[in-house]
């Protein structure tokens, strides 16, 4: 595994894009084999605290995080910090009550995990969320912190992945086979299940389609105005000449398409800043048909990242100045 120095504020990712769709069906799909099995689903709180090695990482961890967030805690025996560190996830692990689990790996024993991490310094905690690794936090932190560092990661797994996290049953023992919760199906599974296969395939034609026909049904239906955009912006970008595209903006600062295929190679590249910047400045400079294709195009990416990040909040007051 290699892991990705990703943001969990946004940043978009051609990998994390399809991750995220992936991570919502496993997801579904543990829940509905729990039903299948007669359970509950519901795991002990002790079984929220794991011990992880270097064999096990990859059905432990990875294999989980298409599940529910999993916190990584980097700890060794002879490290005074950890000891009052990880005595803390551990608490904070159940009174989460399954919305994230814990994997504490001991890098004195898995050595090459702390390579393939980069991890320099110990403790050091990490993320990983539908396969993804993020990292949280490295070193001595206060408790106020850590939870706030929490809710953000449980928030971000639950909007952006789908991933609701673990049923805690406190009678159930531990060592019991863990599930996520059960949840009925949703009117609209089948059709994001086929924009899903439609982007396994590399059909975006089709998952585009697929979610459109939700939208025609629940014009407020989330995950599919996200699907969309993210589907839409990866059609868009497909089998461009980035070098092109971006001598065309260079050269030609007034022209309306060449500054808007520049913020879509800004956007999937992870420059979200620069891709917004660059629409709202050229809004300033336009009036009419063209300031309003801006606008819109500027809404579109704003779908993409997501309403609640920090950078589309103040990419909004930024159009608004420019607007009026």
């Amino acid at each position: 595994m290699q892991p990705r120095n990703m943001s969990m504020s946004g940043v978009v990712d051609l990998a994390a894009v399809k991750a995220a769709q992936e991570a919502k069906a496993k997801a579904e799909q543990a829940r509905a084999q729990a039903a299948r099995d007669g359970g509950t689903g519901g795991i002990s709180p002790a079984d929220l605290v794991i011990d992880v090695d270097e064999a096990g990482f990859e059905n432990d961890v990875l294999q989980r995080s298409a599940e529910v967030p999993v916190v990584i805690d980097f700890w060794a025996e002879w490290c005074q910090p950890c000891k009052q560190l990880s005595p803390l996830l551990e608490r904070l692990a159940v009174e989460y009550n399954g919305r994230f689990l814990l994997a504490k790996i001991d890098v004195d024993a898995n050595q090459m995990l702390m390579q393939q991490f980069g991890i320099q310094g110990i403790p050091a905690v990490f993320a990983v969320v539908a396969g993804q690794a993020l990292p949280l936090f490295q070193g001595a932190a206060g408790e106020e912190q850590i939870r706030g560092t929490l809710d953000q990661l449980v928030q971000v797994a639950e909007q952006r992945f789908g991933l609701t996290g673990l049923t805690v049953d406190p009678d159930a023992v531990a060592g019991g086979a863990p599930a996520a919760p059960e949840r009925p199906a949703g009117p609209y599974d089948a059709l994001l299940e086929a924009a899903v296969q439609a982007l396994d395939s590399g059909d975006l034609s089709g998952a585009i389609q697929a979610y459109k026909n939700v939208l025609n049904e629940d014009p407020g239906n989330e995950e599919a105005k996200l699907g969309l955009a993210q589907a839409e912006l990866l059609q868009r970008v497909q089998g461009v000449d980035p070098q092109q595209v971006r001598k065309d903006a260079a050269d030609k600062p007034a022209d309306v398409q060449a500054q808007i295929a520049a913020a879509d190679l800004d956007l999937v590249g992870g420059h979200v800043e620069d891709a917004f910047g660059r629409l709202i400045e050229t809004v300033s400079r336009t009036v009419g048909d063209d300031r309003d294709t801006l606008r819109m195009r500027l809404l579109e990416l704003f779908e993409v990242v997501g309403p609640e990040d920090p950078r589309v909040i103040a990419a909004r007051r930024a159009l608004a100045r420019a607007l009026f």
